[in-house]
């Protein structure tokens, strides 16, 4: 598994799963649509902290900078 998400992508997947938590926390969303939030939020929580969107892969999508040889 390489990785394949950026810096800015993994702060702004860690921004908005947390966002998604506050929202559940607050009340603010509740019923099915948290359920199915909820589950999105772990996903991006997963690959923010992984670096790894098996999507991207999918995709051939790579946001993360290329190492130097």
């Amino acid at each position: 598994m390489t990785k394949n998400v950026g810096n800015l992508d993994r702060i702004l997947r860690g921004a908005a799963a947390a966002a998604i938590l506050i929202l559940y926390l607050t009340h603010i969303i509740n019923g099915g649509i948290a359920s199915v939030l909820g589950i999105v939020s772990l996903v991006m929580f997963l690959t923010s902290v992984l670096g790894f969107c098996p999507c991207y892969v999918r995709l051939n999508i790579n946001t993360s900078k290329k190492e130097k040889q």
